[in-house]
């Protein structure tokens, strides 16, 4: 059984996404999915790249399309969570490990609600992955989010155990994909601000 993931271990699931994202079948369809503007189809390849980074971390997954029967109840979402991980085991109602949401949706309001669900669940590793045309948009989009979902949190409830990150992709700098597509923001739970990564 795997070991439970702590916090030196975030950069490690940070690299193996960056080495699923660069296989041909993944950055292709990801890399076109965002320069044409296809968001549903953008989210479909994001979802497959983001459950093969949780096998590699040697995690079950579940997301739509990706049902997971490791639990006694299988399902492809739980908790109404894009994508929810868990440590390999046996059946058993064990809880996740890490929790992701893909949010393609341009309203930012649907960008903190994708946020702050994910603060609602004790796990050790949180991301969320948005998407901003432009990405002059992504540091403005990620002060919005602190200043709506963090800022109004108690030091207690931003102490929680674990890691918070956002992920925003943009079309603009697809050129350097995915180096250039993905700007990754860490929570700084002291200070209540997210830190680009």
């Amino acid at each position: 059984m795997a070991k439970p993931m702590n916090l030196s271990s975030t950069p490690r699931w940070q690299s193996q996404f960056g080495q699923i994202i660069r296989q041909p079948g993944n950055a292709n369809a990801l890399k076109e999915a965002a320069i044409q503007k296809r968001l549903g189809d953008w989210t479909k390849a994001l979802t497959a790249t983001v459950i093969a980074t949780c096998d590699a971390m040697d995690w079950h997954a579940s997301a739509k399309g990706h049902p997971l029967d490791s639990l006694p109840v299988s399902r492809e979402e739980y908790l109404a969570l894009d994508v929810i991980a868990f440590e390999r085991g046996d059946k058993q109602w064990r809880l996740p490990i890490a929790v992701m949401e893909l949010e393609n949706s341009q309203k930012d309001d649907l960008m903190a609600y994708a946020l702050w669900k994910m603060l609602c669940v004790r796990v050790d590793l949180r991301v969320l992955f948005c998407y901003r045309e432009n990405p002059n948009q992504a540091s403005s989009l990620v002060a919005w989010l602190c200043h709506q979902v963090i800022r109004p949190l108690t030091i207690e409830q931003r102490m929680q155990p674990g890691e918070t990150i956002v992920v925003v992709g943009s079309r603009g700098e697809s050129e350097t994909f995915p180096d250039g597509f993905f700007k990754w923001w860490k929570l700084e739970q002291n200070t209540g601000t997210f830190r680009l990564m």
